[in-house]
């Protein structure tokens, strides 16, 4: 069918659109006054990271370019030098998640102790293989995962710091990073520009109003990502082949939109197939859709799908049953009017 071949010209129209909203922020913030304009201005920032995301997970899952040397470039400029997050980084947690999704021990993308936990398991101080560290569910943790399901989008409106930071990390570390040197140098054209642009701004008020607003934006995508595992069902140890498409089958939800919208997703919305089929371009998923859902009909396997908006529901669900757990524990935390009050029955 050649599907693996036919690629499209996806990536060369968000290039575009990443230059375009790239080049409308910096000029509103440098050309134009006006508190306001400047907020459209940082939201059109994060809206071309948002963009620029897509094109650093398409060019590293599959070759979106002519050839690898484009390839290349294309990941450390969309990741490095606009977004400020390493490739090399990116690469190594995303490959982790492909291969244990929803292994609570060994994906990087459902371990997110202190702030978030899909799974009461993670009560036990579960061991990260991933960071290979223990997750110590201690009083903080149980305090901060006891409102969870109401922090949710707030923290993820922030996870821009986490990226820079796991970034930072990982290039400074002593762990084998291939092409070291490039990734920094990449990385520090982000940390010149970006904080070049911001103090062109007129008052400290505006550049926190500014960053807030391409912070919330681009927490869109964070969202999205959530959406596609947290609900989903998680096991414990490490990965077997022989359950693979078992496991990634009942570790992912496909978010169900019409076509004219696959553009919002960026191809997250089928995310069965595409952990199924990790090298496939985003332009083939909807058209292997209804074989991979008759597959997994054939086969009495998963195949879970929900709105965007039941998606967020089923996703504050499961964090709610959690945190209403970590409550429940022999040493609850302490309960205040607020806390009676919202979560009332009857």
């Amino acid at each position: 069918m050649g599907l693996f071949e036919t690629k499209g010209h996806g990536i060369c129209v968000l290039m575009w659109v990443v230059a375009f909203l790239f080049a409308l922020s910096v000029c509103g913030v440098v050309l134009v006054d006006g508190f306001w304009v400047h907020v459209l201005c940082g939201g059109l920032m994060g809206w071309m990271w948002i963009q620029s995301g897509w094109i650093a997970h398409d060019s590293s899952h599959y070759q979106a370019m002519v050839n690898s040397r484009y390839n290349r470039l294309a990941q450390l400029l969309s990741a490095n030098c606009l977004a400020g997050t390493s490739i090399a980084w990116w690469k190594w947690n995303h490959n982790a998640h492909h291969i244990a999704c929803n292994s609570l021990e060994f994906d990087p993308d459902v371990q997110h102790m202190p702030f978030f936990v899909v799974s009461t398991e993670f009560f036990r101080s579960l061991t990260s293989t991933f960071y290979d560290r223990k997750m110590s569910f201690d009083r903080l943790s149980r305090f901060l995962v006891s409102y969870q399901h109401w922090t949710l989008y707030p923290v993820l409106s922030l996870s821009r710091i986490y990226l820079w930071t796991q970034s930072t990390i990982m290039l400074l570390s002593k762990r084998k990073v291939p092409n070291r040197g490039v990734e920094i140098l990449c990385v520090l054209v982000f940390w010149v520009w970006y904080p070049l642009l911001v103090s062109r701004l007129p008052n400290w008020g505006e550049r926190v109003a500014f960053v807030l607003a391409s912070f919330v934006v681009v927490g869109i995508q964070q969202i999205q990502f959530v959406l596609n595992h947290f609900s989903s069902s998680v096991y414990h140890g490490a990965p077997n082949g022989n359950d693979f498409f078992e496991k990634q089958t009942s570790g992912s939800l496909d978010i169900l939109c019409p076509s004219w919208m696959d553009w919002f997703h960026g191809g997250l919305q089928f995310q069965i197939e595409h952990h199924l089929f990790p090298r496939l371009p985003r332009n083939q998923l909807r058209k292997i859709s209804p074989f991979v859902k008759q597959l997994c009909a054939s086969h009495n396997l998963p195949y879970n799908c929900a709105s965007f908006f039941k998606a967020n529901a089923m996703t504050i669900q499961t964090l709610r049953v959690a945190a209403l757990k970590a409550r429940d524990l022999d040493n609850p935390v302490p309960r205040n009017l607020v806390w009676e009050a919202v979560n009332t029955h009857g």
